[in-house]
């Protein structure tokens, strides 16, 4: 196996990633979901891997001294959620923007007891733009956006 490389999209760093950084599972994965953080990413990412099953920061890079952004915020990250990976930044540019509700990521839950304990988790310090309930759509789905500012819709699937 080779070397990995990944171009940034902000000035010309770039980040390597090791063999072993990204597993095969992962690694066939051909859309990845980017959420930027302002300083907050390594946090984020550690209470989403508490929250979900099958979940696990797969690699972090570090800002170091005298780098464009602060000491020890996050270059780039990838984690897993469910078998899903993820990337994150903790951007070193201020922007006028951040998340919205109008993209958001969806939930599919296999049980009340999953999509109870989501909704109860991601709501903590979020809003609730749906509360937990059902709907002419839905049996149980809730729509929340937690307190980093990501949008969720949690479903109960039928069977």
């Amino acid at each position: 196996m080779g070397v990995l490389h990944l171009l940034l999209c902000y000035g010309e760093r770039s980040i390597v990633l090791q063999e072993g950084d990204l597993s095969v599972e992962h690694a066939k994965q051909k859309i990845t979901t980017f959420l930027m953080f302002d300083g907050k990413a390594e946090e984020a990412m550690h209470y989403y891997v508490s929250v979900f099953d099958r979940a696990e920061i797969v690699s972090i890079h570090r800002y170091g001294a005298n780098e464009a952004g602060a000491e020890g915020t996050v270059v780039h990250a990838t984690f897993s959620l469910g078998g899903q990976v993820f990337m994150c930044i903790d951007s070193n540019v201020k922007h006028d923007f951040t998340f919205t509700p109008s993209i958001s990521l969806y939930v599919a839950c296999a049980t009340e007891e999953e999509i109870d304990r989501l909704f109860e988790q991601l709501s903590q310090g979020g809003t609730v733009a749906m509360p937990l309930a059902a709907y002419p759509f839905s049996d149980k789905f809730a729509w929340v956006t937690d307190k980093y500012g990501v949008s969720w819709q949690l479903n109960l699937e039928r069977n």
